[in-house]
């Protein structure tokens, strides 16, 4: 089954995106090639950008209290384990603590090393670090693998709180969901949503043997989804048969 995520808001669409490269660090980072670390600093970059929204801090805190009241309301409730909601209570307390600790924007300490700012400068151009462009980088490029992955955890550690709330409210989220079975009639479904619930995000899971592309739309009155395949031409086109889906909607 693939997994697709669908954000009906911009909030959860930046939660996302920063997610996915946080993810990709994550896996760039342990391994001991000099190009793995190179697209890892690349991506370094690519997360700076994306938190370069003013009230993005913000919102996560906000966030983060939300869920907390939310989570509260729960409390003497028979059918909720205390001690699992005292634990969720306590992570979503210890990650708004260290967010909140932090000063300034997440990324702000990259941008006054001069080193850095260099090699990201370059790095917009095609092919804009190669060794005469940037001999330091690449010197750097040739130390040890464990010298090299010192210095991107440190780079990454002014990221590591906007990240740790992201995926804690991302996760509590994607819990509220609860999937059911829907079919697409002639490559097509459409539900409308309730009125008296905003929901933030839509999960589908599709087989992947299908070979089909869901393309998802939607806004607080309904969801969408249109089937596409990957014809020979290389275009998607509209695909008509009836498939079922795995549909969650979040809020």
């Amino acid at each position: 089954m693939i997994l697709y995520e669908y954000p009906f808001n911009e909030r959860i669409r930046t939660y996302l995106r920063l997610e996915h490269l946080f993810a990709r660090l994550h896996q760039l980072l342990p391994r001991n090639a000099p190009l793995d670390h190179h697209f890892a600093l690349m991506t370094i970059f690519d997360a700076v950008d994306v938190t370069g929204r003013a009230d993005l801090k913000s919102d996560i805190l906000k966030d983060l209290e939300k869920q907390k009241a939310r989570m509260a309301a729960f409390r003497g409730n028979p059918s909720i384990s205390e001690a699992s909601l005292n634990a969720v209570l306590e992570r979503l307390d210890d990650t708004s603590a260290q967010l909140s600790q932090q000063f300034g924007k997440p990324g702000l300490e990259l941008a006054d090393n001069e080193w850095l700012m260099a090699v990201r400068s370059r790095a917009v151009i095609a092919a804009g670090t190669c060794s005469f462009d940037l001999p330091a980088y690449h010197a750097w490029q040739h130390r040890p693998s464990g010298a090299r992955r010192a210095d991107l955890e440190q780079w990454i550690s002014t990221l590591v709180p906007m990240a740790n709330g992201i995926g804690l409210l991302l996760q509590i989220l994607r819990d509220w969901g609860s999937p059911q079975k829907v079919m697409t009639i002639g490559g097509q479904f459409q539900q409308l949503l309730p009125q008296d619930r905003i929901f933030q995000l839509l999960r589908l899971r599709i087989d992947e043997s299908l070979e089909l592309v869901p393309e998802i739309s939607g806004n607080r009155l309904m969801a969408s989804v249109r089937l596409m395949r990957h014809e020979p031409d290389g275009k998607l086109h509209p695909a008509h048969e009836d498939a079922p889906l795995e549909l969650a909607l979040c809020g």
